[in-house]
């Protein structure tokens, strides 16, 4: 009796120092062989689905399904008691797991399973005893057994609930990076929003594959019509990027005589060619360390196209007239608005080039499909002329957005800037931008012509619509003409006169400044 209290003592000891459940599991099964005379013993545990059964130690046997009753663990699992299993029953079973799991134990005569089951009753796994000469209840009623597999149960449940909180820290680590990239991209957006002006829902999510593609080193591809912004993209790209203090050159590729692009690329050294009276740094060594962008990419020369695609691959290349090679760390940002797909089809661009620049797409929607920015937009161009001119219009009136919506803006962005910002010259300052200083059609027309003279009282008649050929300074010449007619109704009292044609009074006194129309 105190030979066997000696040895549990040494057994405990050995189990409370083990620090993870596989090595806990391991030391439970060697104490248990060495103690009993077992020839192997194994120790299976249940996933917390409760699904399946697995045993570290032999990894390659695999998963034993809970529902499959074509092995034995099922029947302990569903009954919850312990059985015997002889060699003989167990050449019965067609369980290629369970066969392996007797090879590996060397076909024993008998097998003692039991269920490992916690003070909850959450059953934690199942433990399997091998030997030759069994004597299988007196070796369970014994007192160093049953402390053995209390001890084991407790430890085991410990593991568990220390593996649960190490993921539980985990699980919350996981969640608070997350949240705290996604605050960093919610910021990030902000401050981009001061430059990519929009609240439309393709303009928030331009914003955010803008800082996701700056988090990267992969070559963007920013593709859209004229005028829609891709500068400012391939700019915002590389101010949120690593490479923020490291150069952004600039390449416009269409911009650039094709004799001399190459030349501007790669550099040259002192008389490579008739004119090289000296040596020249390309851009493609201006932008180590930090971004090149090719604008206009889809107009590059076919030639040098290939001669691109291996620079991009190796960031090696030999300027021209040189005899070695230099390499330059840069990140690539390409825009085009060409139909790329189009000119591949049509023998203009290489297509392993346009995989290769492709690796993050961009694409940036058009003005008119998204005339939500509108409004954001002109006022963000209104701001910046005061800011540049010390001076301006206040805002713009909800007519001339109105009018602004039902133009298709062809040249997007930029033309809507120049449209403001000629808008703003003519606009008195304080005043809000109206209609008709926006020249969307034609910039060139005079803003009002064919005025009747000041000082005439009758509204013009309406002439016939064959002898109207300006249809916009017919109806500003009826447009004065009532301003006119009703400030006389009024004795010249703007106020009232603005009340009765439904227009603010700052408006009305616009009008008539503009049209000269004098005051009675």
């Amino acid at each position: 009796m105190q030979m066997e209290l000696h040895t549990g003592i040494d057994l405990a000891v050995a189990l409370i120092q083990q620090d993870n459940l596989p090595d806990l599991l391991k030391t439970a099964t060697r104490q248990l062989e060495n103690a009993f005379g077992l020839t192997r013993c194994w120790a299976l545990e249940l996933d917390l689905s409760g699904r399946t059964l697995h045993c570290s130690e032999l990894a390659e046997l695999g998963e034993f399904d809970c529902s499959d009753f074509s092995h034995p663990f099922a029947h302990i699992l569903q009954s919850g008691k312990a059985r015997e299993l002889t060699r003989a029953a167990s050449y019965r079973l067609d369980h290629s797991g369970f066969q392996a799991l007797l090879e590996a134990s060397d076909r024993p005569r008998s097998f003692w399973l039991e269920p490992i089951t916690g003070g909850d009753g959450r059953t934690l796994g199942i433990l399997a005893l091998c030997a030759d000469q069994p004597e299988w209840d007196s070796i369970t009623a014994m007192p160093l057994y049953q402390g053995l597999k209390q001890l084991l149960t407790h430890q085991w449940i410990s593991q568990l609930q220390s593996r649960d909180q190490v993921w539980q820290r985990r699980l919350l680590k996981r969640s608070l990076d997350h949240l705290h990239d996604a605050e960093t991209v919610r910021r990030r957006c902000e401050h981009l929003a001061g430059s990519l002006v929009g609240n439309s829902a393709d303009m928030t999510n331009l914003r955010v594959q803008i800082i996701r593609a700056a988090g990267s080193q992969l070559s963007v591809l920013v593709q859209g019509e004229t005028g829609c912004g891709k500068d400012l993209v391939a700019k915002g790209i590389h101010e949120f990027s690593g490479r923020a203090q490291g150069p952004l050159v600039v390449v416009n590729c269409a911009a650039i005589p094709e004799t001399l692009l190459e030349s501007e690329l790669f550099g040259h050294t002192k008389g490579a060619f008739s004119g090289a009276d000296r040596a020249k740094e390309g851009l493609l060594a201006q932008a180590d360390g930090g971004t090149l962008f090719l604008d206009e990419i889809g107009d590059m020369p076919l030639a040098l196209q290939s001669k691109l695609l291996r620079v991009l691959e190796s960031r090696q290349f030999r300027p021209l007239g040189a005899q070695q090679e230099q390499h330059s760390d840069f990140r690539l940002v390409a825009a085009t608005h060409q139909p790329l797909q189009q000119g591949i089809e049509e023998g203009r661009f290489r297509r392993d080039l346009f995989y290769r620049l492709s690796q993050f797409p961009l694409r940036v929607t058009p003005l008119r499909e998204r005339p939500e920015d509108l409004e954001p937009l002109s006022r963000h161009f209104i701001a910046a002329y005061q800011a540049r001119e010390g001076a301006g219009p206040m805002g713009i009136s909800s007519h001339a957005l109105h009018t602004l919506t039902r133009y298709a803006f062809p040249g997007n962005v930029r033309e809507l800037r120049n449209v403001i910002e000629l808008a703003c010259l003519q606009t008195p300052v304080g005043d809000d931008i109206q209609p008709e200083t926006l020249r969307l059609d034609d910039p060139f027309a005079e803003p009002a012509q064919g005025l009747p003279a000041a000082g005439s009282s009758a509204i013009a008649s309406v002439p016939a619509a064959a002898t109207i050929h300006d249809l916009k300074a017919a109806a500003q010449a009826f447009e004065a003409a009532v301003i006119r007619e009703r400030l006389k109704q009024y004795d010249g009292n703007r106020a009232q006169a603005a009340e009765s044609l439904g227009l603010p009074k700052r408006t009305l006194a616009h009008k008539c400044l503009k049209y000269q129309v004098a005051e009675l």
